[in-house]
């Protein structure tokens, strides 16, 4: 069974269908109110060191910290026993591990105390944590964390399947939750499926499938298929869609900073629903489909061709960076390398909502330094402006991924460029010979048909030659003028509607394009020649690689914009793919006038150019006459000489 976040409308009546005995173990235990707790009272507190047994230490009541939590009240305690003395104190992982006193719940291990030894720690209320299971939970969340010296018993991430560089990139996008990671090993018992009970390893996860990302915590207490864990929150993300696992501990490790339960992440069994102040909630037996994720990797150079899946979690935040992170984890593994490339990237992303259009884009990229990061930096971004569009919500449901990869380096410059006129009337067509240079490559020469739009309004203006990653050196040069950061740039798009934004997303210029199009009135670089030549060469400026600044050069729509809306409106502009990354851009000056002005213009032009031509001819007869005339005097001089 499967579900996705809309499920929390009806999730009283989804915990009452899908009530699971067989993952579950149903148990009746009595709770011990904070309010009954006293100091130098004596319990015990369970959870797991090695595999899935249940080991147990001892708890002894310091003291009652008033609203020191970010859910209420805080019991101060100490622990000691065999286990303590094995790990050294409270290791990260015993987060959630259920506190005992007379034989009632009292609560879960959640927090230390700094600037103490591993022994100290506070419990947090179970009580507080049961209240996850109901949805009024969510407006009572006013405590504020105010106590610096309190620190939650981390969760660090295991991954299973990531190299280093991945993880690495993924930190760098989420700086804010400081995480820590650790490599881990799958277990022969992972795949199946073992009900959670109280003081046993659980795992919350944000990737599935053959990659594995998550955290793992300790059960504080199951109640049919419900169960709370952790103690202290996980992302503290309130409603969450975690996935949701059995966990097995091959060991805790020590470290100078504190010790950690090092395990492996087994059988999907649930979802966590809750991810608060108190700790984690979750329900056994339903499984949360969260994003399926296909890649398709080809290494053009040794010939592979791999295949991964994987499941990420529906998060606004988190999903990009969790996708992007996946890719390029993969895109390692199949390059088994490091360094420059090319890569051609092509993904589809399919939304939930089947009145929404799925988008699918293609693109090249090259780097010189790390072609795997270069790759999934517009996949990431693509992933995060759809999320959290300000117009809809854009729910995804399916993202399709094909690269393939060679460490050849597939530029060109575009080095130089013809027109085959000037001047020109509303839907003229104008051909561009544009002349590229590869890369170690030979020159070659593509043809471009420009169409002048039939209600361009009659006029002066700058036409683009470029490639289709590269913003024209006028916007470049204006950016600088104005001062206009990125984030300035950013903030001065506007976009009518989600169609608009979806649009730009979809048909954005991509790198392997030349493009041509007119530019926004009042911005021109071209050296102005000489009124009677009819055919003008483009002046090119070569850019290695330019920032692409949000926004700067929002022109009138190419293609027609969302369904049928402003058919009237097109892009003045035609794209051309090539098999290269296209460099460089250059300009025309382009005069747009009335048919019948026009042709008396070129008509003036072709008899001044005839003209020129002619009296250039007739310069080049009287130059050779006089040539001749000069080496007949010549020779008469030389046989009198020779007569003498």
């Amino acid at each position: 069974m499967k579900f996705t976040h809309s499920w929390r409308r009806y999730r009283k009546t989804i915990l009452a269908l899908f009530f699971c005995s067989a993952l579950t173990s149903v148990q009746a235990v009595d709770f011990m109110s904070v309010s009954d707790v006293e100091t130098g009272m004596e319990g015990i507190a369970k959870t797991v060191i090695v595999g899935d047994t249940i080991s147990t230490f001892d708890v002894k009541v310091l003291g009652v910290m008033k609203d020191k939590g970010p859910s209420g009240h805080l019991i101060l305690a100490k622990f000691s026993g065999p286990v303590m003395e094995q790990t050294g104190g409270i290791a990260h992982g015993m987060s959630g591990s259920p506190v005992y006193i007379n034989g009632k719940l009292v609560g879960a291990v959640a927090y230390g105390w700094g600037f103490a030894d591993g022994t100290i720690g506070m419990i947090t209320p179970i009580e507080d944590m049961v209240k996850l299971w109901n949805i009024p939970y969510e407006k009572n969340l006013t405590n504020i964390w105010s106590d610096q010296q309190l620190i939650p018993m981390k969760t660090p991430l295991m991954a299973y399947g990531f190299d280093r560089t991945s993880m690495d990139y993924f930190k760098s996008k989420l700086p804010q939750y400081n995480y820590e990671t650790y490599d881990t090993a799958s277990s022969s018992g992972d795949d199946i499926a073992k009900p959670l009970v109280d003081g046993g390893s659980v795992a919350a996860l944000l990737v599935d499938g053959d990659l594995k990302l998550g955290a793992i915590g300790t059960v504080t207490y199951v109640d049919g298929n419900q169960i709370v864990a952790f103690g202290h929150p996980f992302l503290k993300h309130g409603s969450a869609n975690y996935f949701m696992h059995n966990a097995n501990i091959f060991t805790v490790v020590k470290s100078y900073e504190s010790a950690f339960k090092l395990g492996s992440m087994g059988s999907e069994i649930g979802t966590v629903t809750e991810d608060r102040g108190a700790g984690i909630a979750g329900v056994s037996g339903v499984i949360s489909s969260g994003i399926p994720m296909r890649f398709n990797l080809i290494d053009l150079d040794m010939g592979r061709d791999t295949v991964s899946n994987v499941k990420v979690i529906e998060d606004k935040e988190m999903t990009p960076t969790l996708a992007a992170t996946s890719l390029y984890n993969m895109l390692n593994k199949t390059l088994d390398r490091s360094g420059s490339g090319t890569a051609t990237i092509s993904y589809t992303i399919t939304p939930r909502n089947k009145n929404l259009k799925s988008l699918t884009r293609t693109n090249m990229f090259y780097s010189s330094d790390s072609i795997s990061e270069k790759t999934v930096d517009e996949f990431y971004n693509v992933i995060d402006v759809l999320m959290n569009n300000r117009f809809i919500d854009y729910e995804i449901t399916d993202i399709q991924v094909k690269t393939k990869v060679t460490q050849d380096k597939k530029t060109a410059k575009l080095i130089d460029a013809t027109a085959s006129s000037t001047i020109v009337s509303p839907g003229d067509t104008i051909v561009i010979d544009v002349v590229l240079e590869p890369y170690r490559g030979d020159k070659i020469v593509k043809e471009i048909f420009f169409t002048v739009p039939k209600d361009k309004p009659l006029g002066t203006y700058t036409l683009e030659v470029r490639g289709g990653g590269e913003i024209p050196l006028p916007y470049v040069l204006e950016k600088q003028k104005y001062n206009l950061t990125d984030e300035v740039i950013r903030r001065l798009k506007v976009y009518k509607d989600f169609d608009d934004l979806f649009d730009e997303l979809q048909k954005t210029d991509t790198n392997n394009q030349i493009v041509v199009e007119f530019l926004e009135d009042g911005i021109s670089l071209v050296n102005e020649e000489s009124s009677t030549k009819a055919v003008k060469k483009a002046k090119l400026r070569d850019v290695e690689e330019k920032p692409s600044p949000e926004g700067i050069k929002k022109k009138k729509s190419t293609d027609d914009i969302g369904d049928g809306k402003d058919d009237d409106k097109k892009k003045e502009k035609t794209a051309v793919d090539i098999e290269y990354i296209v460099q460089g851009d250059g300009q025309f000056t382009i005069q747009v006038m009335d048919p019948r002005k026009r042709d008396k213009v070129l008509e003036k032009r072709e008899k001044e150019a005839k003209a020129k031509a002619k009296m250039e001819h007739k310069l080049e007869l009287e130059k050779l006459e006089h040539s001749k005339d000069s080496e007949k005097v010549s020779g008469s001089k030389n046989k009198q000489d020779v007569a003498k």
